[in-house]
């Protein structure tokens, strides 16, 4: 029988999973720059966590999560967005004990249950950030141009930022009653989510991909913003232009988990067709204290990886390739085989990135092995080589070369590999 990974999987193998390096590399680097530190949440908590926090008539509670229960009884759910894993462990481990504000970022895998596609897989990988402790407005766009930042350092092209308020529990009640009121004409015509939706939450009709055509005319919630949410939207705006970040406002943007307040946003790209979409996020006030900690705001975002990958492929930006190899070990000879052992342990030990054949190979098919893996420098050492003390090194490229001392060869080469030079 022969295996195959699981519909909706991936297998990253060399020569892509330098790719996704790149990114992460990328990632972590700006979060970094913005004093964000990294934390590291369970691949599965308990199920009740997720529909507390992204809440019952969410797609992803309803349909997409993948749930199992535990030998001892319990019920367990892969993490499907990672918000609500950070803010558990934020509460568990007491981080709202902090004098300073929390910023936090994560890297890793999700899953959710759905119909593979492209830049959409069942286990999918996230780069997110979350903030704790702060209702400042500037927090929200310091958020978002994080994003930005690294979305225009990978060089993807035509990035702005989509954003929306759907403001406080206040106004959000009060846009309730018109949004209902504008859809009683047409709710027959809605779909059946829709039409289950509309009384237990009728803003989530709105991010409904079927039923768009009935929504023309449909009451902004802009409108319904109290002072208090008008006035943290406006800020969040003169902040990003300040930054000189492109962004639209859409009022029809929602988002399509429970625990959003106030600020939406999402990114947009030059995409494939209609996959344009390759981030978002918003403030969460009160989702701290609705799954058991005390009341503390928050704001962040999620990063699809395999979509951000995916554009960066259609918009044919080139990541850059990294020589793996300082140096290719040659050995020539049962004593300079041997030799050779000792000398790559030395070299490795010195931080040089160094590789040796351990096939067999001729001279010239270990030559041709150290050119595929895109090494500068070969290192070649014979018997006779070996029995002067000397090793010769050669640039694979211009095939110039020199010879040097053996037992000077690792301070060598950590002089060339720092300088660049032979």
């Amino acid at each position: 029988m022969r295996y195959q990974k699981p519909k909706g999987t991936q297998d990253f193998i060399p020569g892509i999973v330098e790719k996704w390096q790149y990114v992460e590399k990328k990632a972590r680097d700006w979060c970094h720059r913005f004093n964000y530190k990294e934390i590291r949440t369970p691949i599965f908590e308990q199920t009740e966590l997720f529909i507390r926090s992204v809440g019952e008539t969410t797609d992803v509670v309803e349909k997409e999560m993948y749930t199992f229960k535990d030998k001892g009884d319990r019920n367990m759910t892969l993490r499907p967005e990672g918000t609500a894993g950070v803010v558990r462990a934020y509460i568990e481990n007491k981080l709202y004990g902090e004098p300073d504000i929390q910023k936090l970022y994560y890297i890793g895998p999700k899953f959710r249950y759905e119909q593979p596609q492209s830049g959409r897989f069942r286990q999918f990988h996230q780069f997110g950030v979350e903030v704790f402790g702060s209702i400042d407005p500037a927090i929200d766009a310091e958020v978002i141009s994080l994003g930005y930042s690294f979305f225009k350092d990978l060089g993807l092209q035509g990035v702005k930022v989509e954003l929306n308020s759907i403001g406080n529990q206040q106004s959000r009640t009060n846009y309730r009653g018109k949004l209902q009121e504008f859809l009683t004409p047409v709710k027959e015509q809605l779909c059946k989510d829709c039409q289950s939706r509309f009384e237990r939450n009728p803003l989530r009709i709105l991010d409904c991909k079927k039923d768009q055509q009935y929504f023309d005319g449909a009451p902004s919630i802009l409108d319904s913003l109290d002072e208090e949410s008008m006035i943290h939207f406006d800020k969040v705006q003169k902040y990003l232009a300040e930054m000189d970040i492109k962004f639209e406002i859409n009022p029809r943007m929602v988002r399509g988990l429970d625990y959003y307040t106030d600020t939406v946003f999402e990114y947009k790209a030059e995409g494939i067709g209609a996959i344009d979409t390759i981030a978002a996020g918003g403030r969460y006030n009160g989702l701290v204290e609705q799954i058991g900690g005390q009341d503390q705001p928050g704001v962040g975002f999620g990063i699809g990886l395999e979509r951000v990958l995916l554009i960066l492929d259609h918009q044919n930006v080139q990541i850059p390739e990294e020589n793996l190899l300082d140096v290719y070990l040659v050995g020539l000879g049962e004593q300079a085989e041997e030799k050779c052992v000792k000398v790559l342990y030395e070299l490795r030990q010195a931080g040089i990135k160094a590789e040796k054949d351990y096939l067999g190979k001729k001279m010239k098919a270990q030559l041709k092995s150290a050119d595929r893996q895109k090494v500068k420098y070969a290192a070649i050492l014979g018997d006779e080589e070996l029995e002067r003390g000397e090793i010769v090194l050669k640039i694979l490229e211009s095939r110039e070369q020199k010879t040097i001392a053996l037992e000077n060869f690792v301070e060598e080469m950590l002089k060339i590999t720092k300088g660049g030079n032979m």
